[in-house]
């Protein structure tokens, strides 16, 4: 059944491989549990239920995308889309959470919409080569920097933005050590050296107190006070359709370079870069969208968290499919999930972030204007904390730099419209 399902020997992998995978996915996002209700509490959202909702709505993602799709990406609600909608939103706009649940799920319905007349595979699809391959680069930076400062290695600070942190604190080498073991275990070819890495940091951490054992079941909390809440018809009114775009902005350009990036980490383009079935992606993007926003949750989007998986060897949507069913399972393991804390997951991302930044070696660097918009759109990502900004900075870049140097006949007319698109944006905003 499964290789009828998934195509397991086509892809060159077997049944405990994608186990292995979607475990070692699931670890690497398994965080967002956590954080997510402690961020849309502040929007005002009961805690408990947004962490059923978070839970639910990230195993109907990733079981959609593994059993629709086929690929081995996990969906879960966003980090940074989640912010915005409680403290710019709610907080900064005043509106009701109700209201901006209905604007999820509004922004849902206009990008289902737009998938299923291949309007977003097209824009996707009209991505020029040198900015895909920066893509994948600024996803593995913008990895990177999170990971730091999950092991507390990189710090705020106020005039240099960042700073060194507390390297010598025992959070900070438990991550360090259990990096250098699962680069170590990797290069050894041991499977599972990302899950090995995880749960051996995490140990450590128990063992030394930094990290309370929360036990190992517990009954799930109350979805009822977010479950279809999301007021629909306050989200339609002219007022709020700043945020149904800022929403459908975010989340179409977020999906689209983790889509590109973990794709090109796990080999999944074809020839002429592109995503096959990238339709299909979108479709099970969209309808979690939905989904997530019934449930009482923010945007839901694709993770790229699930590169981690695919390092571990995952090739199809069983890949996912394990995830949401670990994603299922969390709600009764709930206090063993939550044992899990952030620097333990920290040397993964790490790791995974090293194996992305090649993508821009797949860059021209004989032609300044390709690897000049390729560097601008792998930097922002990290600097402004977003991929969606990353992607608009390199249109801009692309199109403006092709036009100065006499080669604007190089430049699609999607990239024209996007890009001058992406101007407006950032004027009005």
């Amino acid at each position: 059944m499964l290789e009828r399902l998934f195509g397991l020997s086509a892809h060159g992998t077997t049944v405990r491989t994608e186990v292995v995978a979607g475990v070692t996915t699931f670890l690497a996002m398994a965080y967002i549990l956590f954080v997510n209700p402690a961020i849309l509490k502040d929007a005002g959202m009961d805690p408990g239920a947004v962490f059923v909702a978070t839970g639910l709505a990230a195993a109907f993602g990733s079981a959609f995308m593994g059993l629709y799709a086929n690929y081995p990406i996990a969906l879960a609600p966003g980090m940074g889309i989640n912010a915005y909608f409680a403290y710019g939103v709610v907080q900064g706009m005043g509106h009701s959470w109700q209201v901006a649940l209905g604007a999820v799920f509004v922004s849902g319905v206009l990008f289902l919409l737009l998938s299923l007349v291949r309007v977003r595979e097209w824009i996707i699809n009209s991505i020029p080569r040198a900015l895909k391959m920066a893509i994948s680069t600024g996803i593995g930076l913008l990895l990177a920097i999170i990971a730091l400062q999950n092991a507390g290695i990189v710090a705020a600070h106020p005039a240099t933005m960042v700073t060194v942190g507390r390297v010598t604190a025992p959070p900070a080498i438990i991550a360090a050590l259990a990096f250098f073991a699962i680069v170590a275990l990797d290069r050894r070819q041991v499977p599972g050296a990302l899950i090995l890495g995880i749960v051996g940091a995490t140990a450590a951490g128990i063992a030394l107190g930094l990290v309370p054992f929360r036990g190992i079941v517990d009954a799930p909390p109350s979805l009822m006070p977010t479950l279809l809440q999301m007021d629909i018809g306050g989200a339609l009114e002219l007022g709020v359709a700043t945020v149904v775009f800022a929403f459908l902005f975010v989340s179409l350009f977020d999906t689209a370079g983790t889509l590109i990036g973990v794709a090109w980490h796990g080999r999944l383009l074809d020839a002429d870069g592109r995503l096959p079935r990238l339709g299909r992606a979108l479709v099970a993007d969209s309808s979690a969208i939905m989904a997530g926003a019934a449930l009482g949750t923010s945007t839901t989007t694709a993770y790229i968290e699930s590169a981690a998986g695919m390092k571990a060897g995952g090739r199809t949507g069983l890949t996912a499919c394990v995830t949401a069913l670990l994603f299922l399972a969390s709600l009764v393991f709930a206090p063993l999930v939550l044992s899990v804390p952030g620097f333990a997951t920290a040397p993964a991302l790490f790791f995974v972030a090293c194996m992305m930044v090649r993508g821009i070696t797949e860059v021209d660097w004989e032609d300044a204007s390709e690897y000049a918009p390729a560097v601008v759109t792998a930097v922002a990502m990290p600097f402004t904390f977003s991929i969606a900004h990353g992607i608009a900075f390199g249109f801009i870049a692309y199109a403006a730099i092709k036009l100065l140097s006499g080669r604007g006949t190089e430049v699609s007319a999607t990239v024209w419209v996007l890009a001058g698109l992406f101007l407006v944006k950032f004027a009005v905003t």
